[in-house]
């Protein structure tokens, strides 16, 4: 779902554009609470994998597609305000890169994705865990319901929008019905990648997902103390009276990020489904599909992820992996020295 330029009328993408700038705002203060320097790596390698997973569109049928939003899955793993950071550092690459969403249409993308489906998608995986064994393990299934509430409540959102400022007039319930009808076909296979993706990482190492922080008990040594976590924290399980329980490295987690990333771009990107997304497709149903507009920078040699410039896809993948990579690194180190500063002046002597 990435808005292009022109579906929206200026005043309309000014204020998404406000939005977007301000929940960013507030994610850079707020997720240096996130960001500790086990975090700051993972975060960096969630927003790869929501890019390589958005390079996937599958089919949903009736020769119409979708993709990986990915505000649920980042969430669930980092927290929801550095979730809101990675998915908007994955949408600034795609739209300054891969002229892949509008670059007026940028703050309507972020709004959409980076906070939408983020707030939503955190919100209903944390209800559904209050419903379910408070075990790491149902964050699974609690993530698939957050992912699926995600997309359905940033397509809800897209039809509010439109509503309010629209480049065309089209019927509104034809565009709600529209909208909703595909987005939940995507929203299930948004669910599916969102459970498979969480269950690999708590079956590794479930102190690494934010969402099931408060559900692990700690591991205690023999004397009743709490055993330290590779983080400096204590170490989440099963209670033990025995020495400590030997956890895999984080790197592990880190490395099975990025080789699902690489993967993705390698394997996936070339064999996705070339069938129109959901909201081309109902821009095409419902006939506001001509309003958009080229994009700034559609003749660059990376547009439309290097069919421009004759690039192999999976090789412009490949540069966008390691261009949000680095961005997205840049970007939440900064939030974490934030974070390191605070401590710092907290824990300073007094003179």
């Amino acid at each position: 779902m990435h808005v292009p330029d022109g579906f929206l009328d200026v005043p309309t993408s000014l204020t998404t554009g406000v939005v977007a700038a301000t929940a960013i705002g507030v994610a850079l203060h707020r997720g240096r609470h996130e960001l500790d320097e086990r975090a700051v790596p993972l975060a960096g390698m969630t927003a790869a994998f929501v890019f390589a997973g958005q390079m996937v569109n599958f089919p949903v049928g009736l020769g119409t597609s979708g993709h990986l939003m990915g505000g649920a899955l980042a969430a669930v793993l980092v927290g929801p305000w550095t979730a809101v950071l990675s998915v908007s550092v994955v949408l600034l690459v795609q739209a300054l890169l891969f002229a892949d969403g509008g670059l007026t249409a940028l703050g309507t993308n972020i709004t959409l994705l980076g906070v939408t489906a983020v707030a939503v998608g955190w919100f209903a995986t944390r209800a559904a865990l209050r419903l379910l064994p408070r075990r790491p393990r149902s964050a699974v299934p609690a993530s698939a319901v957050g992912a699926f509430a995600s997309v359905v409540a940033a397509a809800a959102l897209f039809v509010a929008l439109y509503a309010a400022g629209g480049a065309a007039p089209v019927p509104l319930g034809a565009l709600t019905a529209a909208m909703l009808g595909w987005h939940a076909l995507i929203g299930a296979g948004e669910a599916t990648i969102t459970a498979l993706t969480v269950g690999a990482v708590v079956a590794v190492r479930p102190d690494l997902v934010r969402a099931v922080h408060d559900l692990r008990p700690v591991l205690t040594s023999a004397s009743g103390e709490p055993l330290p976590s590779a983080g400096g924290g204590p170490v989440h399980g099963r209670p033990t009276s025995g020495g400590p329980r030997r956890r895999p490295a984080p790197r592990v987690v880190l490395a099975g990020l990025a080789v699902a990333s690489v993967l993705l771009v390698v394997v996936g990107a070339p064999l996705a489904s070339s069938d129109p997304d959901g909201l081309e497709q109902v821009a095409e149903q419902t006939g506001f599909l001509g309003t958009a507009r080229d994009h700034l920078l559609g003749t660059s040699a990376l547009a439309d992820y290097g069919a421009v410039g004759g690039i192999p896809v999976w090789a412009a993948g490949l540069v966008g992996v390691a261009a949000t990579v680095v961005v997205g690194l840049a970007l939440f180190r900064l939030a974490g020295r934030s974070r390191r500063g605070v401590s710092g002046a907290v824990g300073a002597p007094r003179g």
